[in-house]
């Protein structure tokens, strides 16, 4: 409790100039601070409540005073309060006439009500000037200064004069007002606060899917196998060996379908010979969530570096070495240095490494801070051109740690491949692709399209820009 009080200290008492007046109805976690950065911003806060003799924990310096004299006294009005107080005010509309009335409040779920709480306040008091705006800033963040939370505030009204004047004491307050138009926007506004990771969920669901998938592959073809025909509990795999073959497969799987939307946009747009078309569904929101997607592959791909360093302290990996030493030794056999495996481990280390390296490079260029720093080109080469890189040298890592081993028919469990065959079919797919398209007969006529050039000049309808600069 102490803490909160010494919070509600303004960071400056002593301003030469007072800004306007604000009023805020509601002395809640929420409003006392709100009403704690406008004051160290500033403004003039009244406030506005049902007991006012009552209210204790405001900032210092404010008035506390019954909602009629509160709003009587300022031209701007926050509501820091639930839908269902909204009533209240209907007995305040002669009052509240021509106030800017600005709506905080939130839903405990997605579209809760037919209509958006700001609609509903417009329709309540149809007189005042309603602005929907704060919704998507916490109390805690408030408190905190903003310095680690979002700074933006999403603003829209029907009447742009009042809305323009509260993303002027958005502003003011040291945050970011973004205009998002009328009050027909307040319905995705209040529900952007409740959305939990929507551009993930697609993402997750297919590293999900094909994480189940390939550990119940490698589980059935290297466990359940090997203890039904050979009689051996290797149950001990399921928690490093198994795992550390899920990770990277399914890292490489999530990576090509981060460039494999590219490859069949090109080809959409080859066929139909116009990009002023738009997209099947599906791919739309497949492009929309191809960064998740590379996030959460260069994720696994960590999982895997991480799972891979553990190796050589395993029990049973230094139980086999430690074994093969002894055998050696009690026959006086010592195995010859092949050159040819000393390659191919080396060459799938380095293939490793440096797909890794541009790996990391890809995520860390996909930051906000970062990807804002540099031009379209230059976010476009490294997205783009490395992204290919990078999927070419994992590739190669795969393939090189395969190597013949597809050949081999005792590998094949059940007649089913190796496991890390199957993190090969999509990236070569996209390589293959890819290979076509960047050929100058086909990238010459992908170019002119994408410039505007139509193989049919007669317009047709329902037509729209899409993606002009695809990186494919």
């Amino acid at each position: 409790m102490e803490k909160l009080n010494s919070n509600m200290i303004p960071l400056r008492t002593d301003f030469t100039e007072k800004k306007d007046s604000i009023c805020i109805f509601g002395t809640g976690d929420f409003g006392r601070s709100l009403g704690l950065k406008m004051v160290q911003s500033g403004y003039s806060v009244i406030y506005g409540s049902r007991n006012p003799n009552a209210v204790s924990m405001v900032p210092k310096g404010v008035e506390v005073l019954n909602h009629a004299e509160a709003a009587q006294k300022c031209s701007v009005i926050f509501l820091a309060m639930h839908r269902n107080h909204y009533s209240f005010l209907a007995e305040l509309s002669d009052v509240l006439q021509g106030k800017i009335l600005v709506d905080v409040s939130n839903n405990l779920k997605i579209n809760q009500y037919p209509e958006s709480n700001a609609e509903y306040l417009a329709s309540v008091l149809p007189g005042a000037k309603v602005v929907k705006a704060f919704n998507t800033v916490s109390a805690w963040a408030l408190q905190s200064g903003t310095l680690d939370a979002s700074r933006q505030v999403f603003v829209c009204s029907n009447d742009n004069i009042a809305k323009h004047f509260v993303m002027d004491i958005v502003r003011g307050t040291g945050l970011t007002p973004q205009d998002r138009g009328s009050l027909l926007a307040a319905r995705d506004v209040e529900n952007y606060p409740l959305q939990l990771f929507p551009m993930w969920r697609l993402p997750m669901y297919i590293c999900a899917g094909l994480t189940v998938s390939v550990f119940l592959y490698c589980v059935m073809t290297m466990v359940v196998y090997t203890a039904i025909y050979e009689k051996k509990d290797v149950s001990y795999y399921i928690l490093v060996t198994i795992p550390n073959k899920v990770f990277p497969i399914v890292s490489l799987m999530l990576l090509a379908l981060v460039y494999l939307p590219g490859v069949f946009a090109a080809i959409i747009q080859l066929y139909r010979g116009t990009k002023y078309s738009r997209f099947p569904n599906f791919l739309d929101q497949w492009m929309l969530c191809r960064k998740q997607l590379g996030l959460v592959a260069l994720a696994y791909a960590f999982l895997h570096a991480i799972y891979t360093l553990v190796i050589p302290i395993r029990y049973s990996v230094s139980f086999r070495r430690n074994n093969g030493i002894i055998e050696q030794i009690k026959t006086n056999n010592t195995r010859p240095f092949l050159y040819s495996s000393t390659w191919r481990s080396d060459t799938y280390l380095a293939f490793g490494i440096l797909g890794f390296f541009f790996y990391i490079l890809l995520g860390i260029t996909s930051l906000p801070s970062v990807s804002n720093t540099v031009n379209w080109r230059e976010f476009r080469f490294v997205q783009s051109k490395l992204g290919y890189l990078t999927l070419l040298l994992c590739t190669a890592h795969a393939m090189v740690y395969g190597w013949d081993r597809f050949l081999i028919f005792s590998r094949y469990k059940w007649y089913l491949p190796p496991a890390y065959t199957l993190a090969l079919i999509i990236p070569c797919i996209v390589l293959v692709f890819k290979f076509i398209l960047i050929t100058p007969c086909i990238d010459q006529r992908i170019t002119k399209i994408r410039q505007g050039w139509e193989r049919m000049s007669k317009p047709q309808k329902d037509t729209h820009l899409h993606n002009d600069n695809l990186a494919i």
